[in-house]
């Protein structure tokens, strides 16, 4: 396997494309996106957990309940959640595209993402589908991948290369996230597109598998999106025996999507909304996974431990405090902890104690733009990894006035 550029288009047959059609104030900024398989595709998703779910949800769960997509729609600047006529907006944008698309439009996912309720009118949308779809481009995503971001502020896409049964398969994927996420299934949006030929029965089972230890593993700030998913169509382009049960097979096309899910999850909390630094949580020594990924999603969500990675503050009392209140079964009396970056590691924790170290050291590791958070149990050999971010002033100043 080899990382490749090219995102969503990565894979044959996929194409995308993103316009400004005014949904947005700001002209410059795209809002519109598209990507579109030139054959009809698998597709599978995950959806948010939170009980309050966007209009675009409730119609893509629909539409994809045969198993098959060929086109992804979505359009940013505002998440129609909680308009009365959202289901009707979401499904008027399906059939404008698969109108365009001559495609059937219970074949497209919709998605949005922006302010929550606020009505969302379609005429831009129609009106700008047009040009949308002549948009499309096979060699470059990064219009499709402009016209989902709301307050990100780089374009997050990955793409593999591995082999499957001889044949040369691609898996890139595309996200946006910046604030309100604490997925319990995904995170915001992320589209995924391979040429890899797989039922839709196993696309499902491998991204459901894979949610658990990339995207449920990540958090900016603790709040759950209404409109989080995650959405995979598999064209089948690359000309491999088709994926129908687990095996060698299924096994590097798990590989290749678990590397694009955390290379994707690590892109989304490096850009948390007033990020400086991105965190990663490494549970070590854990009596059993469950334990393990408990405790990082704890430490990665600890405000107070998140505000003392902003002031490059070694205080790893805070992580110990995550630990304590987490819920999981742990020995705190064998816990050791230590903080690592490109510039060397301090262990600052032994057996749930302090230990001498130099502040002046540590603040130089802290400094760094990449931190981990290293955490040893000393009671088992389960481990997990977890994504965050540091808590800086900026956060505060970007959702206090985000909807005016």
């Amino acid at each position: 396997m080899k990382s490749i550029n090219g995102g969503i288009c990565a894979a044959k047959g996929f194409s995308a494309g993103g316009v400004h059609c005014g949904i947005r104030k700001n002209r410059t900024k795209k809002d519109l996106a598209l990507i579109y398989s030139e054959v009809p595709a698998k597709a599978a998703a995950v959806y948010t957990t939170n009980l309050v779910k966007g209009a675009p949800l409730t119609v893509t769960k629909n539409n994809i309940a045969d198993g098959i997509a060929q086109a992804v729609i979505c359009n940013s600047g505002n998440a129609n959640t909680c308009n009365a006529n959202g289901i009707e907006i979401a499904e008027g944008m399906c059939e404008a595209l698969g109108q365009a698309l001559k495609i059937s439009p219970k074949d497209v996912v919709v998605a949005s993402t922006g302010v929550i309720g606020q009505p969302l009118d379609l005429e831009p949308i129609k009106n700008g589908i047009p040009a949308l779809v002549a948009s499309l481009n096979a060699d470059d995503c990064s219009a499709a991948a402009e016209g989902i971001m709301t307050t990100d502020t780089v374009m997050k896409e990955i793409a593999v290369e591995f082999e499957i049964g001889g044949k040369i398969c691609h898996l890139g994927g595309i996200a946006k996230g910046s604030g309100m996420i604490h997925p319990n299934m995904a995170t915001m949006l992320v589209f995924i597109t391979t040429d890899a030929a797989i039922s839709s029965e196993m696309l499902n089972k491998a991204l459901k598998g894979d949610i658990a230890g990339t995207f449920n593993m990540l958090s900016i700030d603790g709040d759950t999106s209404t409109n989080d998913m995650v959405t995979v169509l598999a064209n089948g382009m690359a000309g491999n025996a088709e994926i129908t049960a687990e095996g060698a097979d299924f096994d590097e096309f798990m590989k290749a999507l678990n590397t694009v899910n955390i290379g994707l999850c690590r892109m989304i909390a490096g850009d948390g909304e007033g990020a400086t630094k991105l965190l990663e949580c490494k549970c070590t020594g854990a009596a059993d996974l469950a334990t393990a990924r408990t405790v990082a999603k704890s430490v990665i969500c600890s405000s107070l431990l998140k505000a003392a990675m902003f002031g490059a503050d070694a205080n790893w009392g805070r992580v110990l405090c995550a630990i304590g209140y987490s819920g999981a079964d742990v020995d705190v009396n064998k816990i050791d902890v230590a903080f690592t970056s490109k510039k060397g590691t301090i262990p600052v924790c032994k057996n749930g104690a302090g230990i001498d170290f130099s502040e002046e050291i540590a603040k130089e590791i802290l400094l760094e733009k990449e931190i981990d958070i290293e955490v040893a149990l000393n009671s088992g050999d389960a481990s997990a990894t977890a994504w965050g971010c540091d808590l800086t002033y900026d956060y505060v100043k970007i959702n206090g006035d985000y909807r005016t």
